[in-house]
Parts: structure tokens; sequence; C-alpha cells
């Protein structure tokens, strides 16, 4: 089933929220968005900002960027987060997808987050993947792994110490895996 953008909702506050496609002229916002993220250093690997090169192959290197703005008010729309959706290996094992997610601090706990994980669970099922894997879920990222797992995805495996904290301590990662297909091999729709 084809997935569509723009999809305008609502947040659980009410909040009017566009999810669309990314553009080239969306890059440097998505990129200011990146910077605070990386900078909390809590769900990407990057310890600084990656050069805007590297930052691009890594945000839209795949099948699709999608970004969720918000609006508050009658003004303008403000980027609030944003996935990709890309295969994570190529070849025999492209139909395994693998997407990555932030929300601007001020949006967490409203809803955009499993907003965001519904879609790209659409969008991924919509492309014809069959299943998706998430490399480096942080264990101390307590509210990621709680809404992955709210959306069916289970832990494969926990990778001891992988992530180096800004105080120099290591904390564990894991990877969790969703099915998109049901019992006979047919990818599954809502």
């Amino acid at each position: 089933m084809p997935i569509h953008f723009p999809i305008d909702t609502h947040l659980k506050d009410g909040s009017a929220v566009r999810l669309a496609l990314a553009k080239p002229e969306d890059i440097e916002s998505l990129r200011r968005l990146y910077e605070v993220i990386v900078d909390e250093g809590t769900s990407f690997p990057h310890e600084q900002m990656p050069p805007n090169e590297d930052f691009q192959a890594y945000w839209f290197g795949g099948c699709g960027t999608v970004l969720a703005s918000i609006q508050t008010g009658k003004g303008p729309w403000a980027l609030a987060g944003a996935y990709y959706l890309k295969a994570n290996w190529p070849g025999r094992a492209s139909h395994i997808a693998n997407a990555g997610f932030m929300v601007a601090p001020e949006w967490r706990r409203k809803g955009l987050g499993r907003l965001l994980g519904e879609t790209m669970l659409d969008h991924a099922r919509a492309l014809a993947f069959r299943s998706v894997i998430f490399n480096l879920v942080f264990a101390e990222n307590r509210g990621a792994r709680r809404l992955w797992e709210q959306l069916d995805f289970r832990v494969l495996g926990t990778i001891p110490q992988a992530v180096r904290n800004t105080d120099g301590t290591y904390q564990d990662a894991f990877m969790m895996f969703r099915s998109l297909v049901d019992d006979a091999g047919r990818i599954e729709h809502p």
C-alpha cells in the first residue's frame, strides 16, 4: 500500500504537524537540529558534527528522509523531528531496512517520536522492506527503547560497551528488530 506525503495530522497536545519528504532546501534546518542531537550525545554515534558532505550522505543516502514540522499559532512551520529510511545492507539483504530518528528536545514526550516511528513502518512497508533493524540503540536512551518495544521491536542482542559517553565512561547498545511480514511471508499492512 503506497504512502503519500505530505501527511497532516496532530500531536497529543493538538499541535498541527506535517510530515513531508525532505527537499534540498531543508538540508540546513535538518543539519541544525542534528547538531543539537549530536551535542546531547545520547542517541547517535557521532562525537562531533560531521562535515556537510558526510552529514548529507548519512541523512540523505537512502530511500527517503521525512521531516516533521510543527505549526505553532499562525507562524511558520518549524522543524521538530525527522527520520531517514534506507537499506541496512546491499544486495541479497537489501530487503532489511534501517532508520534513524531525532526529535527536538522541546517536542519530546508529546507523541512525535511515536508518530515518526509508526510512519516509518508504513513507509518501509510501502517500499517493500520485509523488516527493520536498528543497529545501535543506546542502553541509556530508555525512552527510545521503550518506544521501539511498544512498536513491536525486540532486542536481538547487546553490544557491550558499544558507546563512549561524553564523560569517558561506556554504555551498552542494543540491536533491535521488527519483522514486517506475516506468517505466510507477505508484507503486513495494518
